[in-house]
């Protein structure tokens, strides 16, 4: 009976085991989400001064804006164009131009990384409702603020080769609209406002679903 009744406490706390077990295995995986956003909104290794990938994104996003604008401010002045044009290249990717007044990491290589991570995110097995749909509408948002930043990379390198001022200044305009819409997005639809799903969102809306999730998740 002494036996038996061993072998039967061995079990329960084995099976009790086992079940604590999986209960903390859960919360490790929803504290990876965490993590994860973390990365978004408020630390990455390898970006200037270690802040987030979605802070570096803006702030990249901002200089490329910024410079477009210059830009649009000299349509008369082929050389002008062009360098204001070789600084929203450096905002946007500085593997391209490596010289410029962006921060050095790239508004594409952020954006991307803002999706990836917040994919990340919400993925893992532990990651609470809240995280999960969030997170869809950030990487949508992230992802095409990275599409519109290839397309005004490609802009500024037709800039940069133009020949007149005329054919500067035509590409200047469109370059201005896309380097604007990294941030604020685009209304493609014309409904009169910009969703976070593709191809509307840009940063803003990144964000915006981000502190979302952030305070859904009592962070």
């Amino acid at each position: 009976m002494r036996i038996g009744a061993s072998v039967t406490i061995g079990i329960a706390l084995l099976l009790g085991g086992s079940l604590w077990t999986s209960k903390v295995m859960a919360g490790r995986q929803a504290n990876m989400a965490h993590v994860h956003m973390g990365h978004v909104l408020d630390k990455f290794p390898g970006t200037p001064d270690q802040q987030g990938l979605l802070t570096a994104a803006l702030a990249e996003a901002k200089v490329a804006a910024q410079h477009a604008a210059f830009a649009a401010k000299s349509p008369d002045n082929l050389d002008a164009m062009k360098l204001h044009a070789g600084h929203v290249i450096h905002a946007i990717d500085p593997t391209v131009e490596m010289k410029g007044p962006g921060i050095g990491y790239g508004a594409k290589k952020a954006s991307e990384g803002v999706a990836q991570h917040i994919d990340m995110a919400g993925k893992f097995n532990g990651a609470s409702a809240n995280v999960k749909t969030h997170s869809a509408h950030v990487s949508a948002a992230a992802t095409s603020t990275a599409t519109r930043a290839a397309e005004a990379l490609a802009v500024a390198q037709k800039v940069r080769a133009a020949s007149s001022a005329s054919d500067a200044a035509t590409l200047i305009a469109e370059l201005q609209k896309l380097t604007e819409q990294l941030t604020a997005g685009a209304d493609a639809n014309g409904d009169g406002r910009v969703g976070w799903d593709a191809p509307e969102g840009g940063l803003q809306q990144a964000e915006q679903h981000m502190q979302l999730m952030k305070k859904g998740e009592g962070l």
